[in-house]
């Protein structure tokens, strides 16, 4: 079984795999399909929940209809295999707060946040993707979870020359702050240096 190297950053493992995978989100290519596939809703930070419910007034208008029977029937949040919290899913394939457009999957919070009627932009799970975050002891590790419908993605930012971690700069900096992500530009920027 292959294990990637991990960076140490403070309290925070990364892998080596976001300086070595090129990524650019393209969505005319994938349609969004990272908010439809899979097993399970996005993972949601216990936080989270209550600003979801906070602003969930607003979010509902740019919900799909059965997006919102779910959440009026459930609530904001599900649970996964493992007990851990997610956004919960129409007929156990689309995320609830997902939206379509032009066949293309969209985030009604995020649609919300763009509005200018909520501060909050989406899960930071979401926001990071296609980066998975774990517990590894006192340690986050920061994973790059590798799944076929994002193929166009690595077309896409092998064109454009984007690793992994300058693509996700922002959550990055939103999650881990201003600091961190100083040092991790510098020990990647090290490290391209080194190995080229």
């Amino acid at each position: 079984m292959y294990i990637c190297p991990m960076i140490k950053i403070d309290d925070v493992l990364v892998s080596d795999d976001l300086k070595d995978t090129y990524f650019a989100c393209n969505l005319k290519a994938c349609h969004g399909d990272c908010c439809v596939a899979g097993d399970a809703g996005a993972p949601l930070e216990e936080e989270e929940i209550s600003i979801l419910e906070d602003y969930l007034d607003e979010i509902k208008p740019y919900m799909s209809e059965k997006g919102r029977e779910v959440i009026e029937l459930f609530g904001v949040f599900d649970y996964d295999t493992d007990a851990s919290y997610v956004t919960p899913l129409v007929d156990n394939e689309e995320c609830a707060f997902v939206y379509f457009r032009d066949g293309i999957s969209f985030c009604a919070i995020e649609k919300a946040w763009l509005e200018g009627k909520i501060p909050f932009q989406k899960p930071i799970s979401c926001h990071l993707y296609p980066v998975r975050l774990n517990k590894v002891g006192d340690f986050t590790a920061v994973n790059y979870e590798k799944w076929d419908i994002c193929k166009p993605a690595l077309i896409f930012g092998k064109e454009k020359g984007v690793p992994l971690y300058r693509f996700l700069k922002e959550p990055l900096i939103r999650k881990f702050g201003e600091e961190w992500y100083g040092k991790l530009i510098g020990v990647m920027e090290k490290k391209e240096e080194t190995y080229g």
